[in-house]
């Protein structure tokens, strides 16, 4: 299950959406998951599955890969479709003692399994189509104009950069110290849900220390390569606008007012 988490993950393949700025990127992200949170339909989600269905098939990232990482969260998506469906009111369709499934609760919960799903779909592809420096570089372009206020631009991109590449690493290092625990008799995988809660604290502690190991030797190649923060930094490769940039702007703002407007009529 470790390896199924593709958060943080790059996809590298040559498409049209890998080759768009991250700064529309970003965008388009934060906009897709408020128009998730603007739908109240079915024939809303449609459109939402279309057109990130598009955007899929255009960035060449196997749908495959994406859908593993929803391996990791299953289990979330199952509680919440099980929340909604007991602990709505309704019309009741069957009851069982204390227990009962309404209309009303089969609708909310396939309702907000259906946007937890395209949430984590949506927020996945920014980061596989996305390369951590592009991702850092356009978050502190976007953050630009509160530096003038105050706000330490770059380095809450950076900050947010390094966390999720090191997603990844944390990830590959909580599997080997699986592996190695399981070679001295560790058992992981039987047992209920708890028993297998209470075998990973084990792992917690080496993990921690990796952790801060990490972060040590990190912060070491930073000041070895003179890093002093964003004041006064240059980029080897300027951030500009292209025709498809301007063209996905156009296709983006499309899709919202299209969400809009079915919201109010």
């Amino acid at each position: 299950m470790i390896r199924d988490i593709t958060l943080g993950q790059y996809y590298g393949v040559e498409s049209p959406i890998h080759r768009l700025d991250p700064r529309i990127k970003i965008i388009a992200t934060i906009l897709f998951i408020v128009e998730l949170f603007l739908v109240d339909s079915f024939v809303g989600f449609a459109v939402s599955i279309a057109a990130l269905g598009t955007v899929v098939a255009v960035s060449k990232v196997p749908l495959s890969f994406i859908m593993r990482g929803l391996k990791p969260i299953l289990l979330i998506i199952i509680f919440t479709f099980c929340l909604n469906i007991f602990m709505t009111s309704g019309q009741v369709l069957w009851q069982w003692g204390f227990l009962k499934i309404t209309k009303e609760g089969l609708y909310m919960a396939a309702f907000m399994a259906l946007r937890l799903v395209l949430l984590i779909i949506g927020s996945s592809l920014l980061t596989l189509t996305t390369k951590p420096i592009g991702l850092t570089d356009g978050i502190e372009r976007l953050l630009g104009p509160l530096s003038h206020v105050g706000v330490p631009a770059h380095e809450i991109a950076m900050m947010m950069s390094i966390a999720l590449r090191f997603i990844p690493t944390l990830l590959e290092e909580t599997d080997k110290i699986m592996k190695a625990q399981q070679a001295r008799g560790a058992d992981f995988e039987s047992g209920n849900i708890l028993n297998r809660a209470k075998a990973l604290i084990p792992i917690l502690v080496p993990l921690f220390i990796s952790a801060f190991r990490i972060a040590q030797d990190l912060a070491m190649a930073m000041e070895a390569r003179c890093y002093r923060g964003g004041k006064g930094r240059t980029r080897m490769h300027a951030m500009k606008m292209q025709g498809r940039d301007y063209t996905a702007m156009v296709l983006m703002a499309l899709f919202l007012a299209a969400i809009v407007l079915m919201k109010i009529y």
